[in-house]
């Protein structure tokens, strides 16, 4: 497949571009490791951050993509699960205020059009004229892609492409897509994604009348080893631009500088495994266009992923099939997500932070040490809490549920726990593995309130679907249990992990979460960066 692009001329140079100070060359450092340990900044103090890796790769014309597949699931093989229940009756607004098209074929994607029925914050949470003004455009660009036809336009006139490689677990790649899409929704770009991931087998096709997988003939092999050392990387632009000696190619990718620049390539090989939209609200560039769009700060995720990510029909069969047998008649539900990086044994600290969070926030209720003298009511009346623990071990689950099995509550209530999986290791990119995980993100985002694991991408994914502000639990050292165990959110957003350090207006290193009133540090990762909606 021959494609021209930019007259068929690479781009090899990159303009001329203010270097920076040395300060920010002192934090630039934890772009690129995942381990930092800055003095620069009092803000920059000495942690543990896992980077967000960008390549961006400036391409003339395209080349072959393969295509990897797992073998076939079934819902059966690790759930117990009731049969369907019948479509119930609601009053929810199916195209989310105009967030979605109709048109699609409903047999082919249930959840399109479904997933409002499951949500407490569906009609509250409603998406801005503007964004929905943007969304049909870029739609409009996505249709260069002709669906089942495997081809692409790069002709003059036609719109250039963004093509994402996202890595990691599938939570990293979830918030990877939403950051990209966001990107090329602001850029006029065509969203592509590289199809050796799980993620054509998880979600459904999220533009009429297109595919935003790569197509087959796309020329380069092995998208996913691609890395900023290649020579046509952005990085290696900025590094040989002899005009320069500036080091740091991401924080100008983040500012305006290099904008018209970028705007030259007909081809953007982006590699990532973590959310960024919070940097591109710190770009002057685009800070305007972004206050039309998404008026609420804190909302811009759980807009992004209900237009993006639909799960295929065989992930919502068994997503509702638990829900209407285990969450559907509970007058209360609680999620609680647990996430462990110390290893894969369980942890009893873990296990008491979990206990305190919960007994001290009032999320779950006391029970009475000794049994009633008394014969207990009857349970006809009580008031009912569904308890969903999502984790790779079963033993926290098996604790809790054990302490609600032996002990009556103190005021009644009925608790009941429930984990639908417990793979015990991680198993990114399987797919049978990623069905599962993304089963859970989404039976989490129905619950009424929301316990979550401090630098967890899949707490993070299960709350911003839910429009869900959690609690978070802070990440412990030494093994111990923090205190306090755990702290409300500011907002339901995710947190980006390796935020730039720098003021694009001002021109030097600087605290990016004091630089405008939305964009604030995270509560779980203290140099991270997150969106809120100000008071």
């Amino acid at each position: 497949m021959a494609l021209l692009g930019a007259g068929g001329i690479g781009i090899t140079k990159r303009p001329p571009q203010q270097c920076l100070d040395a300060e920010e060359k002192a934090a630039q450092n934890a772009e690129a490791k995942d381990t930092v340990e800055q003095d620069a900044k009092p803000w920059i103090a000495r942690k543990k951050a896992t980077t967000l890796a960008i390549c961006l790769v400036v391409l003339p014309i395209l080349v072959t993509t393969v295509s990897l597949r797992d073998a076939t699931w079934t819902a059966e093989s690790f759930w117990h699960l009731a049969t369907p229940s019948t479509r119930q009756e609601s009053n929810a607004d199916e195209l989310l205020g105009g967030l979605l098209v109709p048109g699609f074929d409903e047999r082919t994607c249930h959840s399109r059009y479904r997933s409002a029925w499951y949500r407490k914050n569906a009609t509250r949470l409603l998406p801005s004229s503007h964004l929905i003004n943007r969304l049909r455009r870029q739609e409009a660009l996505q249709r260069q892609v002709r669906a089942g036809h495997g081809s692409v336009q790069s002709r003059d006139g036609a719109a250039p492409y963004l093509v994402l490689v996202p890595y990691r677990g599938l939570g990293n790649r979830m918030l990877a897509v939403a950051s990209a899409f966001l990107y090329a929704t602001l850029t006029d770009r065509v969203l592509l994604l590289d199809r050796a991931t799980s993620l054509s087998d998880l979600f459904c096709e999220p533009f009429p009348g297109t595919s935003w997988l790569l197509p087959r003939q796309f020329p380069i092999k092995n998208l996913r080893n691609l890395t900023g050392e290649v020579r046509e990387s952005y990085r290696n632009l900025v590094r040989n631009d002899s005009s320069t000696s500036c080091r740091a190619p991401l924080r100008l990718f983040y500012c305006d500088d290099d904008r018209q620049f970028l705007h030259r390539a007909p081809w953007l090989v982006m590699r990532t495994d973590g959310y960024f939209v919070p940097a591109l609200f710190l770009n002057p560039a685009y800070q305007e266009e972004l206050d039309r769009m998404f008026p609420r700060k804190d909302a811009v995720f759980y807009l992004l992923a209900h237009y993006l990510f639909h799960p295929t029909n065989k992930v919502w069969g068994v997503i509702t099939r638990f829900y209407n047998s285990y969450l559907r008649n509970a007058d209360e539900k609680l999620g609680i997500q647990v996430r462990v990086f110390d290893g894969d044994s369980p942890f009893k600290h873990v296990l008491d932070q979990i206990l305190a969070c919960t007994s001290q926030e009032r999320l779950l209720p006391e029970v009475v040490m000794q049994e009633p003298t008394l014969p207990p009511p009857s349970t006809a009346g009580a008031r009912s809490k569904a308890v969903l623990m999502t984790g790779l071990s079963s033993w926290y689950y098996e604790n809790i549920r054990s302490k609600y099995l032996q002990s009556a509550t103190a005021a009644g209530e009925v608790v009941s726990v429930y984990q639908p999986s417990h793979e015990e290791h991680e198993f990114s990119g399987k797919t049978t593995h990623d069905m599962k995980a993304l089963a859970e993100m989404y039976l989490l985002g129905t619950t009424d309130a929301i316990v979550t694991s401090g630098w967890s991408t899949f707490g993070y994914v299960g709350h911003g679907l839910g429009g869900l502000t959690p609690w978070i639990m802070l990440k412990p050292e030494n093994l111990t249990t923090p205190n306090p165990p755990c702290r409300r959110a500011r907002s339901m957003e995710p947190c980006m992990h390796a935020p730039p350090f720098y003021d694009c207006r001002a021109k030097h290193g600087a605290d990016t979460g004091k630089l405008v009133p939305h964009v604030q540090h995270c509560e779980d990762m203290s140099w991270g960066l997150k969106l809120v909606h100000p008071e």
